[in-house]
């Protein structure tokens, strides 16, 4: 991730807008993070995500620890509404989380403790973030990225001893290579078998690793259902 240190922002604590501050053009893949509070407000830096291929890359939102995560979010606590015990509704335990270098929303409302609906707030946020933010694919000298390697099956001619053992969906890193692949079938239209073609597997061994995650398998139905293709069963 790299830092313009050219760009530094004085944020007053009068509610004025960040967006308001920045300055055209403003790269989709950068974003301010705060970095000490001062009294006169808070001193806010650009940082921008790497760009390769003349593309902004989104990836390095997943890259990101929690802290950092969250300093690009804005977090609303309220009380959760419907069953849940006598105790749920008398604190404001939910945690709403707004991504705002991209404005996606992620919540947490079934624990008592805040804390802990941040926590999956937070862990829902990055799976949405792997689903929803896409990063251009160049097909003529496509290579997977090691966070996808990770996630594929022992059987694909592309992995090494360096890929480690297959992550899974229950993985927290599993994610990261949720993203790439899904990047991969979007810039091949939906072609499962087209993809596995270039994962060095087999169009079966692709559908079962797809299945294997709901939130990823429905991601993939609706792209093909859009391109008029059959959806993954």
């Amino acid at each position: 991730m790299n830092v313009m240190k050219s760009v530094d922002r004085i944020v007053r604590s009068n509610g004025v807008s960040l967006v308001a501050k920045v300055p055209p053009p403003l790269p989709s893949s950068c974003f301010f993070m705060p970095l000490k509070r001062k009294s006169i407000g808070y001193h806010w830096q650009l940082y921008c995500c790497s760009v390769s291929n003349n593309n902004s890359d989104k990836s390095c939102y997943l890259t990101l620890k929690d802290e950092e995560l969250m300093r690009q979010c804005q977090m609303t606590s309220f009380k959760a509404s419907g069953p849940g015990g006598q105790h749920r509704n008398k604190r404001e335990s939910a945690v709403r989380l707004k991504h705002l270098p991209t404005g996606i929303v992620a919540q947490a409302v079934e624990d008592r403790s805040q804390h802990m609906n941040r926590s999956s707030a937070l862990a829902r946020l990055r799976t949405l973030i792997a689903l929803k933010i896409r990063n251009p694919v160049s097909l003529e000298s496509y290579s997977p990225p090691p966070e996808l390697l990770q996630i594929l099956p022992q059987s694909s001619t592309l992995r090494t001893s360096d890929s480690g053992p297959q992550i899974g969906p229950n993985n927290p890193k599993f994610v990261s290579g949720m993203q790439a692949l899904l990047d991969l079938i979007f810039a091949v239209e939906g072609s499962i078998s087209d993809a596995a073609k270039f994962l060095g597997m087999s169009t079966g061994a692709l559908s079962r690793l797809i299945l294997s995650d709901d939130s990823l398998w429905k991601a993939v139905n609706e792209l093909r259902v859009s391109k008029g293709m059959k959806s993954l069963k």
